[in-house]
């Protein structure tokens, strides 16, 4: 087999790049249908005609400019990162957007293929294209292709062979004679993957940062041009333009440029289709209606998934605890203590957190990720953009915040997607403040027992929970941005991709691959060691009582103070790695009984806690806490990857815990008054 060949794929954000690299590649990267996702680089191979390819997926951006770090990692990429082919992705639909960042890569690199993917959405809006004509006009293979049905896949793959057979296939130039003429004064040798015209441009304008590059990755003497340098500035004083001014003039020019050649290879009819679109934008992105339908299907979804994971959570709980007699009699020749702690305590957990976190996850993951398919989610992002930017956070901080919902590690990971530092670590800091779905069962049953007589109601009362939980994200964001983490928010380019129908098959199975069983894997590895831990509290005793319980009399002055008591504040800290089994702990400690237990009713736990002191105030202060406080053991240990820091993860630990105690505080000492 000849030698690996390297190709670097760029494109804007949301053209479909990531799925012409899963389809070359079989990687099964995660792709959406929102800007943005791909922040650090993947890599893929694929094997054609008994020569191996190697294709790396770069961020997508809109220029090359290195106005961000995205932009500055798609630059350096394709400019020092020796690729073979650089293959341009675009999106038919917007094509004169896109041609301003193929004109740039056009100037850089020697070799490329240009993929027009979207075809099928093109051609739903009546937009028709001259690939022939646009090949001519840029001078390198252009390929038509709809890479979600991978249509024009094999043809893109014989542009890409027939490109690397010939020569360097692009010797376009659309900058004005003078500027031209400048270029071609230093006369700099053409041996590199980059094109020799742009080394010049930048020689010239003086870009040290630049310059420093080509230094190292060219070998290139820069001194050795100091004449020639001069002598094009001076030329192109001569003809009244600034040097300093030279890439403003350059970036003006591509862009008139790309409009000429959009305009002269479409064709474009009227279409329904688009004037529906922005018919469905008017409705669902006003400031009169965006917010309102945003929060009525936030609420739909929210109980969508638990009345759905009602059922298959018990089922499942049957199965899983039906087991755990077969697994005494295998364990019987174990001593008793051993098999209990084995049993009742390790696998009683993770049976638990299993059934109680997976058909949530399972429902809850799909339907986000539809949204996300069918492009809803960017419109999040537009109506909530505002807020976050008076918070001193970044807009795409919404997105985040939607996925905690469903598990904060989930959120905190996407994080990611947010190109500034300080403000990716005030959406981290601040994702917890979402409840999840492992704290939603505990939200739901208080509420249901001691403030709500109908489902409906329920779910009011839960989506009120839910906004006081997004209005703390916002204002513990501005105090972060006017803090320890000062600064102005930085703007971003957030483009609202067309309404497209979901791929329902792929997008349940790859959000239950990527999501639901990655958080479940996470959750079940604390899982148990926990359980090990909390069987071990409830059965070994110090005197008459348990450490359970020694615990939660040692903390019960404490946590009088917040409307708790000892046992509800214990639950909760036992209950770190998983918050799923906050409630089983309590009855445990309730019941003084060395194993977790669940309850068989609503009525019978609302009986239970009302006999052991629990009122409206108690039960409003734990809906409270169990909102926010720390973090489970899983986003913690995804914080910890994400930042590298451990100061930044205790941070996440002592902010949501801080606001949830004060919150509670003031909650219990009002109920006083009125006691």
């Amino acid at each position: 087999m000849d030698k690996e060949i390297l190709i670097s794929l760029a494109g804007n954000p949301n053209v479909g790049k990531s799925t012409v690299f899963n389809y070359l590649t079989g990687l099964k990267q995660h792709t959406g249908n929102w800007p943005g996702k791909t922040v650090d680089l993947a890599e893929g191979y694929f094997n054609l005609n008994n020569k191996k390819y190697r294709i790396v997926d770069l961020p997508g951006t809109y220029s090359l400019l290195a106005t961000s770090k995205d932009e500055a990692v798609a630059r350096d990429f394709i400019c020092f990162g020796n690729s073979d082919i650089t293959l341009v992705v675009v999106d038919a639909t917007t094509l004169e957007r896109n041609l301003n960042l193929v004109l740039q890569i056009l100037e850089i690199s020697n070799k490329a293929v240009l993929c027009v993917n979207l075809i099928d959405e093109a051609g739903k809006k009546k937009i028709f294209l001259d690939f022939e004509k646009l090949s001519s006009i840029l001078k390198i293979p252009v390929q038509g292709t709809s890479a979600r049905k991978g249509k024009g896949i094999k043809g893109l793959l014989r542009k890409i062979e027939s490109c690397l057979q010939c020569g360097k296939n692009n010797d376009l130039r659309f900058f004005s004679n003078e500027i031209e003429t400048a270029i071609d004064i230093l006369n700099i040798p053409q041996k590199y993957n980059i094109k020799s015209r742009w080394i010049a441009r930048k020689l010239i304008e003086g870009d040290e940062k630049i310059i420093e590059q080509i230094k190292k990755y060219t070998n290139i003497d820069t001194d050795e041009y100091y004449c020639e340098i001069e002598k094009a500035r001076e030329y192109l004083k001569e003809n009244n333009i600034d040097y300093k001014n030279l890439e403003t003039i350059c970036t003006k020019q591509t862009i008139k440029k790309a409009e000429d050649i959009a305009e002269s290879v479409t064709t474009k009819e009227k279409s329904k289709g688009e004037d529906k679109d922005r018919k469905i934008d008017r409705f669902l992105t006003s400031k009169a209606t965006g917010i309102p339908v945003m929060l009525l299907l936030l609420g739909f979804i929210f109980w969508l998934t638990i009345s759905g994971a009602n059922y298959p959570s018990l089922l499942l709980s049957k199965i899983l605890f039906g087991i755990e007699k077969y697994l005494y009699k295998l364990l019987e020749f174990l001593p008793e203590f051993i098999t209990n702690m084995l049993v009742s305590g390790m696998y009683h957990t993770l049976a638990w957190v299993v059934s109680v976190m997976l058909p949530p996850m399972a429902i809850f993951f799909p339907l986000f990720a539809i949204l996300e398919d069918l492009g809803y989610l960017p419109r999040v992002a537009f109506n909530l953009d505002k807020c976050f930017k008076c918070a001193g956070a970044h807009g795409r901080q919404a997105l985040t915040m939607c996925q905690g919902f469903g598990c904060n590690a989930c959120g905190v990971m996407g994080c990611r997607i947010i190109n500034s530092p300080r403000e990716r670590l005030i959406a981290i800091l601040t994702n917890n403040f979402v409840p999840c779905n492992g704290r939603f069962p505990t939200i739901i049953v208080l509420i249901s027992i001691f403030f709500a007589t109908s489902k409906i109601l329920s779910s009011i009362y839960l989506l009120a929970v839910i906004i006081i939980g997004v209005l703390a994200t916002l204002l513990v964001s501005k105090i972060l941005s006017i803090t320890v983490l000062r600064g102005k928010p930085s703007s971003f380019a957030l483009e609202l991709p067309p309404y497209r129908t979901p791929q329902f098959g792929k997008v349940i199975l790859r959000s239950f691959l990527d999501r639901t069983l990655f958080v479940l894997g996470r959750a079940v590895i604390v899982a148990l060691p926990a359980g090990l831990l909390i069987f071990l509290c409830g059965n070994i005793k110090i005197g008459e009582e348990s450490i359970l319980l020694i615990l939660g009399n040692i903390l019960d002055p404490f946590a009088k103070n917040f409307g708790l008591d000892g046992f509800i504040l214990l639950s909760f800290i036992l209950g770190f790695p998983a918050n799923e089994i906050v409630i089983p702990i309590l009855l445990m400690c309730y019941t003084a009984t060395g194993n977790m237990v669940d309850y068989e009713s609503t009525s019978m736990l609302g009986d239970l806690l009302r006999n052991n002191g629990w009122t409206h105030i108690t039960a409003l202060c734990t809906i409270c806490f169990s909102l926010m406080h720390f973090p489970c053991a899983t986003t913690c240990r995804t914080i910890y990857k994400e930042t590298k820091s451990i100061k930044w993860t205790i941070l996440s630990i002592l902010l949501p815990t801080i606001c949830g105690l004060i919150i509670c505080f003031i909650i219990a000492n009002i109920g006083k008054l009125f006691v």
